[in-house]
């Protein structure tokens, strides 16, 4: 018995070994591959034909990675998807998949923390798609990210943000940076909380490693369940403060229900 447990576990080793590199050559060609030809088809577009053109291959790249790396999404909630006008979109955050789950949920830009511009790849297709980078560390860059959005917002755009500023593990919803309340004031646009659960042994956090680790051990997950819950929408208030406590109490409540329905 002791042998064949052992080699029922050296199997199933190999097998996460190269579902991992599977993946992450698939998550380098597609993405490549995806970058190569939006920037070609961008340089020939008219200029109102560029944002549904990004509209696309932001939702066809995000919709094809979620489906590699063997995502299983349930999503609950208020209308979602395209509509007419600016919104902001604010949602706890735990992992890289975050991203394409709300990309492909929302389309529209994502606000990111500054060093993700750096990363192998990843950077180089967020900044062609007009991701907002901003470094919480400096003042000036939160002053220009909150303009930036202002403008995305303005211009009718869906702009996700993920107010608590960094990656954490577990249901608790830290507190939410105001900069992007003040932006939807002055856009004058909704406010859409949205919470999201990863169901327990998913191996989904980002948490004190690096992107590749991160990478390689989603890559080796046969089968992440993910559950997001989308509230209705708030409208923007005066008191940035105020906007940034109430949405962060809304997200929480949203990320208990997405949990009931994810499981523990």
């Amino acid at each position: 018995m002791k042998g064949a447990t052992r080699v029922t576990t050296v199997v199933g080793s190999a097998r996460s070994e190269l579902r991992r590199a599977r993946r992450i050559l698939g998550f380098a060609s597609l993405t490549s591959g995806m970058l190569a030809m939006y920037r070609a088809h961008d340089r020939l577009a008219s200029e109102p034909e560029k944002d549904a053109l990004r509209e696309r291959y932001v939702h066809r790249w995000s919709r094809a990675l979620l489906e590699l790396f063997g995502i299983h999404l349930t999503v609950v909630g208020a209308a979602h998807g395209k509509r007419s006008g600016g919104r902001l979109v604010v949602a706890n955050h735990r992992s890289t998949i975050d991203i394409g789950i709300l990309l492909r949920e929302f389309g529209g830009h994502v606000v990111s923390r500054d060093d993700l511009a750096h990363w192998p790849l990843v950077g180089a297709a967020a900044r062609s798609v007009g991701t907002v980078f901003v470094d919480r560390a400096s003042t000036a860059s939160g002053v220009n990210a909150i303009r930036a959005m202002t403008r995305l917002l303005e211009g009718g755009a869906s702009v996700t943000v993920f107010p608590e500023g960094t990656t954490f593990d577990g249901d608790l919803v830290r507190p939410f940076h105001k900069g992007a309340f003040v932006a939807a004031r002055a856009a004058d646009v909704p406010v859409v909380p949205v919470g999201i659960a990863y169901a327990s042994g998913t191996n989904a956090a980002f948490v004190a490693e690096s992107f590749t680790e991160h990478l390689g051990r989603l890559a080796k997950t046969k089968i992440t369940r993910v559950a997001v819950v989308v509230g209705e929408d708030m409208p923007p208030e005066r008191n940035s403060d105020r906007a940034a406590r109430g949405a962060r109490d809304r997200v929480g409540e949203l990320v208990l229900a997405a949990r009931r329905v994810v499981g523990e």
